[in-house]
C-alpha cells in the first residue's frame, strides 16, 4: 500500500510541476507547453494560436485546425481555439463558419483581440452600420489602447451621416473612451465640416463636447478656410454670438481652450505675460519688450466700427502706451487705436476703424510697445467692445 500511494505521489507530483512549467512557458513556447501538458484545453489553443499567425504555411494551418478542433474537445471554453478555426475558415473564403466560430467566441469572452476585430470588419462587410459601431464599442471598453488604430477609422467614418446617427446613440451611452474619441476627432477629422456636424449632434443628444474639442473644431474649419461653417458652429455653441462685432465684451466667458473667435491671450515667450481671470485681462511686460498680447478673429461685413473699453493701472510715456489694431488676413492694417494712461477719461479708450470690402476676415490685436520704464508695462482691461459705428 505504502509503495501504491508512493507511486500515485510521484505520478501527480511529476503533472502538477510539468503543468506548472508548461503555465510559464506558454507565451514564449507553446510547442514546448503542449508537449508538458497536451491535455489542456487552452494550452492546446494557445499553440493552434501560434500556428495559424502571420507567416504560417499550409502545414501549419492544416495542423493548428486539427489542434483547434482538439483544444474545444477538451475545453468547450477556448476562445483562442475558436478564434482560430475562424480565422482558418475566413482563410478559406467560408464566411458563414468563420461567422458562426467568431459569434461563439464573442459570446465566450469579449477579451480577444481576433475576434473583436474580424467582428467589426464583418459588420462593416455586410453594411450593418449599428452593428459595426456596437463592435467598436465593445472593443474599446475592453482594450482602450485599440484607440491608435480605432480612432483615425472611426474618424473618417462619421464623415458618413447614417454612420454618425449610430455613432452619437452609443457615445450618448457616455462609454468611458467617448471623451478621448471626441478630442481626437477635434483635430484628426477628416473633413472639418463633418467634424462640426458630428459636433452638433452630440450637443443635440445632450453629449458634452470638451471645451478644448469644440475650440479644435473651430479652428480646423479656419485653416481650411471654410469660415462660414466655422461661424455657424460657433454661433451654434454660443447662442446669442453677433458676427458685427466682437465677442465676449467684458471678458465673462475666458476658457483655458479659446478657439479663434474666442479671446485669445498671447504668451509667446517673448517675456510677455497675460492672463484672463475674474473678467480681467491682465497684462504685464518687460522694459524694452513689445508685441501683441491679445488676439480675437473678427467676421465683420464692410462698413465702420466703433471700439470702446476701459482699462486700469496703465501708466506709460506718450510714446509706449498699448495700442488696439485690426488687420484685414492679407496683412493689411486698418487703422490704430491707442489706450491712453488709466489716469485719462476714467480709464474710458474708444476710436473708429474703417472695413473696406474684399477685407471679409479681420483681426482684433492688442500690441504692447517697447517702454523704457524699469518696471516695464503693466495693466488690466475690463471692458472692450467693437461694434459698428451708430
Amino acid at each position: 500500500m505504502r509503495l501504491v500511494l508512493a507511486v500515485a505521489a510521484a505520478v501527480l507530483g511529476y503533472y502538477s510541476v510539468t503543468f506548472s512549467i508548461a503555465q510559464v512557458v506558454v507565451t514564449s513556447d507553446p510547442e514546448l507547453a503542449f508537449r508538458l501538458a497536451p491535455y489542456d484545453g487552452r494550452i492546446t489553443a494557445a499553440l493552434s494560436e501560434a500556428l495559424s499567425g502571420e507567416g504560417a504555411t499550409p502545414q501549419d494551418r492544416a495542423r493548428a485546425e486539427r489542434l483547434a478542433k482538439q483544444a474545444l474537445r477538451q475545453d468547450p471554453t477556448a476562445v483562442a481555439a475558436a478564434a482560430t478555426l475562424g480565422i482558418i475558415a475566413d482563410g478559406r473564403g467560408d464566411k458563414a463558419a468563420a461567422r458562426r466560430y467568431f459569434t461563439y467566441a464573442q459570446k465566450l469572452s469579449r477579451r480577444d483581440l481576433r475576434t473583436q476585430l474580424w467582428m467589426i470588419e464583418d459588420a462593416v462587410e455586410r453594411g450593418d452600420l449599428p452593428g459595426a459601431v456596437r463592435q467598436y464599442d465593445i472593443t474599446l471598453r475592453v482594450f482602450p489602447t485599440m484607440g491608435e488604430l480605432l480612432y483615425p477609422v472611426m474618424a473618417a467614418a462619421s464623415d458618413d451621416p447614417l454612420i454618425r446617427v449610430e455613432l452619437v446613440k452609443t457615445l450618448a451611452a457616455k462609454p468611458l473612451w467617448g471623451e478621448n474619441f471626441i478630442t481626437f476627432v477635434s483635430g484628426n477629422g477628416v473633413d472639418p465640416q463633418s467634424t462640426a456636424a458630428l459636433f452638433t449632434a452630440l450637443r443635440r443628444a445632450n453629449v458634452p463636447v470638451p471645451e478644448s474639442a469644440r475650440a479644435g473644431a473651430i479652428n480646423s474649419l479656419i485653416a481650411a478656410g471654410q469660415i462660414d461653417a466655422a461661424w455657424s458652429y460657433y454661433a451654434a455653441v454660443h447662442p446669442g454670438a453677433d458676427r458685427r462685432r466682437a465677442r465676449d465684451p467684458k471678458f465673462a466667458q475666458a476658457t483655458e481652450s479659446p478657439s479663434q473667435l474666442d479671446w485669445t491671450p498671447i504668451n509667446d515667450g517673448s517675456g510677455l505675460t497675460t492672463s484672463i481671470q475674474g473678467g480681467i485681462f491682465d497684462f504685464a511686460a518687460p522694459a524694452s519688450v513689445g508685441g501683441p498680447m491679445l488676439q480675437q478673429l473678427q467676421l465683420l461685413p464692410p462698413g465702420s466700427y466703433r471700439l470702446t473699453g476701459h482699462s486700469t493701472g496703465i501708466e506709460q510715456a506718450a510714446g509706449a502706451l498699448p495700442y488696439w489694431t485690426l488687420r484685414c488676413q492679407d496683412g493689411r492694417e486698418l487703422g490704430r487705436v491707442e489706450v491712453p494712461n488709466s489716469g485719462v477719461a476714467g480709464g474710458n479708450f474708444s476710436g473708429t476703424f474703417s472695413i473696406p470690402a474684399g477685407c471679409p476676415v479681420q483681426t482684433l490685436l492688442l500690441m504692447a510697445r517697447p517702454s523704457d520704464a524699469v518696471s516695464g508695462l503693466s495693466g488690466q482691461l475690463d471692458r472692450v467692445e467693437l461694434a459698428p459705428a451708430r
